[in-house]
């Protein structure tokens, strides 16, 4: 039996040297389920983004620095980043399952497999990074579990219930794509980007684990937008109850005490950028803007700023009212 070997072709937005950045991409590429079919996950996402990275998210190249290792704010915040990150991707995960049984198509099925796929991805080199960093492998899952319990409850559990009642239990394929793609997604998604800026300048791994994870959210906000536009172009009278979910959706948000999370680690991020400033050095966070000459605060009102700059540009790509989401938070 013959095969033919892959022949290294891959989508530019997948291409770990040309993909954009997040936010760029998340408001300028349109892409669809058709376009983002398995075949186009095997080669552009397996054997693409993640050559030579599959197993940790980083290049062997990409070392986790010493002082990461070691005790102290900037590792604490790290760990709890990831370690909320982790979680989060898990709990992802399991509520795409019920995406795929009901999704409408074998287009839209294909699509939210392989979201399912990255999620569960992204959980994987989370929580395996931490193990990178010191923390004990064989009891991983359950200092996650413990770490995160109050993040979990307080936070997690609104949004995972919230998300249940309309595509399990009500069994709305459309309704669960606006609230995955507007108001999940779209709100991690700037955190994520803001992660990746972060940790690029403090060290090549975890610098590296943001950027694939990027690479794919840009396809989960992308193709869920266009998702969302053609049905609605198709069944206009679906335009009030997407409405009513997304409005719904960040009603939730405002109720959420994501910010308390976000700061304390914001705040042991910044004593540890201030331990390690020689490595941080020049380095911009955003242009013109030092990363040594920013606050949590700053950091926190950057990210809720894009997350608004997004939403306004993928509603309106969709024919939405960009103000339906109001003010929201920037949850890890």
């Amino acid at each position: 039996m013959t095969t033919t070997p892959y022949d290294g072709t891959t989508a530019p937005e997948a291409d770990w040297d040309t993909a954009p950045g997040l936010l760029d991409g998340a408001m300028k590429l349109t892409l669809g389920p058709r376009d983002c079919d398995l075949a186009y996950w095997i080669t552009s996402v397996a054997q693409g983004t993640l050559r030579d990275r599959g197993e940790t998210g980083h290049h062997k190249d990409a070392g986790v620095p010493d002082f990461l290792r070691a005790p102290g704010p900037l590792r604490e915040a790290l760990v709890l980043e990831f370690g909320f990150r982790g979680l989060s991707e898990e709990i992802a995960t399991r509520l795409l399952g019920h995406y795929v049984a009901i999704a409408p198509g074998v287009p839209e099925m294909e699509f939210y497999a392989t979201q399912l796929l990255d999620e569960a991805r992204h959980a994987r080199v989370f929580r395996n990074h931490l193990v990178e960093l010191g923390m004990p492998e064989a009891t991983l899952l359950a200092d996650i579990e413990a770490m995160a319990a109050d993040y979990r409850r307080r936070v997690l559990q609104p949004v995972e219930d919230f998300t249940l009642d309309i595509v399990r239990d009500q069994g709305d394929f459309i309704g669960g794509v606006a609230v995955f793609a507007i108001v999940i997604e779209g709100v991690l998604a700037p955190a994520a980007e803001l992660s990746e800026r972060k940790w690029t300048p403090l060290s090549p791994a975890t610098g590296e684990i943001s950027r694939g994870t990027a690479i794919d959210e840009i396809r989960h906000l992308t193709v869920a937008s266009t998702i969302l536009k053609e049905h609605l172009e198709r069944h206009p009278e679906a335009r009030d109850r997407v409405l009513e979910i997304i409005r719904a959706g960040a009603d939730m948000w405002d109720v959420v005490p994501d910010r308390e999370f976000v700061i304390h680690r914001e705040e042991l991020f910044q004593q540890g950028m201030a331990e390690h400033a020689d490595k941080v050095g020049d380095y911009e966070i955003w242009p013109g803007v030092r990363m040594l000459d920013t606050t949590a605060d700053q950091r926190y009102d950057m990210a809720e700023h894009w997350t608004d700059e997004m939403a306004r540009t993928r509603l309106a790509y969709m024919g939405l009212p960009p103000d339906v989401l109001g003010t929201q938070g920037t949850p890890s």
